[in-house]
Formats: structure tokens, C-alpha cells, sequence
């Protein structure tokens, strides 16, 4: 099939009929694999569709509470496929009547609606980042709620080396976590961070392990499952936006959330339990 538009693109990804994104249910929780080892789970055209297609399900269940997401062994997902941006990227520039739109099509539809869902939604994701978590593959992990590192693991900012700039929300994330200038030499020097830099610099909550990777983040989806369902859900937002608004706009939203908790049967429960021990 010839690759000119956006929407020819999203076709194409659908003919392919291997899983490249495995999704595994226990309880109250998911782990969503991209599984595309050999390649180290590039981001082509059909393993992004079937992972927005794998998220927006699971974004909809109302069993689901924390979502997991890393790649099948060696990598977490080596980022944007070459051969996609070879075969369809640039024909989709070249041929297509509204030129580069196409494309911007694809990143807002596709690796921009990933990004989203992660951060907008209001189940956890905890990104267990296995191996090299590079260009918009490390822009998933970072959008996620919590990181746990391999001590394999490598976070790689590699857009520069191939001619392009951050995107899906890297530079944002970045430069917020690390401040301008540090962000700046990993976007210029296209730097690895291991799993412990990593952590060391804030990047990640955790790092453990290889063989100890998915254990850790059960654990961590365990503790989450211990709150109480509507303080996970009210408790993202509320953190997501802090940083972008001031203090006045922060405690504001604060004092308009915390009224609704106190009529929750888990908060009244929680107080009469603590009260109980007093006694």
C-alpha cells in the first residue's frame, strides 16, 4: 500500500496481524507490554496504533486502577521506527496535498493521543523501563505517573542524532525535572542515562534489579490499590496541574476537592478506625 496521507497510515498499521502490544489483566491492575524484541520495540506504525488502541480500552475499564507499562527484553522501546519515517513519514511529506499536515496528523493522533491518555486519564501508569527507553518511547515513560528502572535500563533523548527536535511533551517534561541547562546538554549531546543516573536525578522513583523489575512495580501498584478509589482519581489532576498554576490557584482547587472527600464513606471510615485506637 502507498503510504500519502495520515489516515492511509492508520490503514496500513492495521493489516498487520502479529500482537505487538500484549496486555496482561490481574485484578485491579495491567501490564502492557510492546513486544517487538528483535527491533527492540520500535514505535512503528502498527505497534503505536495497537497501543492507543490497547490504552483507550483499558482507560475505559472500570477495574482497572494502575496500568504498567514496559517493553519485552532487551529494551523498554527503542522510539520512533526509521523505517516508518523512511516509508511513510517522508512519502506522507512529499506526496501528500496538504503537505507536512499529514504527519502532524500522525504525532498529535497517535504518539501525541498516547502521551494524553497516560497523563489525562485517571487510572496510575507506572512505566517499568526494562532497557534503552528512547526518543518517543522515553517521552511515554516520562509521561507516566511513576518510574521504576532496571539497572539496565538507559533513558536516551536521541532526537538530535537523527536531524530532529523533542517532541510528544520531552522537552516540557524534561526541563521541568531537570532545569533548562542540564536539559539542554542531554537534547545536545544525546547523552545515555543509566537506570541509577537516572534515579539520581530525579527521573525515576526507583531503581532496582533487572530480575526484580516487574516485581517492584506490583508493589507499587499494591500500595496504589490500598487508597481509596476516589483519592487516585482526584489526587492526578490535582498533582499534574500544581506546577503550572500559582499558589493562590493551587490552594484554591485544594479547598474545592477536599470538601468532597469528607463525604466519602472511606474517609469517615478511616477517621472512626484512628479515633477507635485513641480510645
Amino acid at each position: 500500500m502507498s503510504v500519502g496521507s495520515y489516515a492511509q497510515a492508520v490503514a496500513l498499521a492495521r493489516t498487520e496481524d502479529r500482537a505487538l502490544v500484549e496486555v496482561e489483566r490481574e485484578g485491579s491492575r495491567a501490564v502492557v507490554r510492546l513486544n517487538d524484541p528483535e527491533r527492540l520495540n520500535p514505535l512503528s506504525t502498527a505497534l503505536t496504533v495497537q497501543l492507543r488502541i490497547a490504552l483507550t480500552e483499558l482507560s475505559g475499564d472500570s477495574a482497572i486502577r494502575a496500568i504498567v507499562l514496559t517493553g519485552a527484553d532487551p529494551a523498554f522501546s527503542a522510539g520512533g521506527d526509521l523505517r516508518m519515517m523512511r516509508d511513510v513519514a517522508h512519502p506522507m511529506v512529499d506526496e501528500d496535498a496538504d503537505g507536512a499536515t499529514g504527519a502532524w496528523e500522525w504525532i498529535r493522533n497517535e504518539f501525541g493521543a498516547i502521551a494524553k491518555l497516560i497523563t489525562r486519564t485517571d487510572k496510575a501508569f507506572i512505566a517499568a523501563v526494562n532497557g534503552a527507553a528512547a526518543g518517543v518511547g522515553l517521552s511515554f515513560a516520562l509521561a507516566c505517573d511513576m518510574i521504576v528502572a532496571s539497572e539496565q535500563a538507559r533513558f536516551v533523548p536521541a532526537f538530535g542524532r537523527i536531524g530532529l527536535l523533542p517532541e510528544v511533551g520531552q522537552s516540557w517534561l524534561l526541563t521541568r525535572r531537570l532545569g533548562y541547562q542540564r536539559a539542554f546538554e542531554l537534547f545536545a549531546t544525546g547523552r545515555h542515562l543509566s537506570g541509577r543516573e537516572a534515579y539520581e536525578l530525579g527521573l525515576a522513583n526507583a531503581v532496582v534489579r533487572h530480575d526484580q523489575l516487574m516485581e517492584s512495580a506490583s508493589r507499587w501498584c499494591e500500595q496504589l490499590d490500598r487508597l481509596p478509589g476516589h483519592v487516585l482519581k482526584m489526587m492526578k489532576p490535582l498533582l499534574r496541574n500544581a506546577s503550572d498554576m500559582t499558589w493562590e490557584q493551587a490552594i484554591a482547587m485544594e479547598e474545592f476537592a477536599e470538601p468532597m472527600c469528607f463525604t466519602t464513606d472511606a474517609h469517615r471510615q478511616a477517621v472512626a478506625e484512628l479515633l477507635a485506637r485513641e480510645a
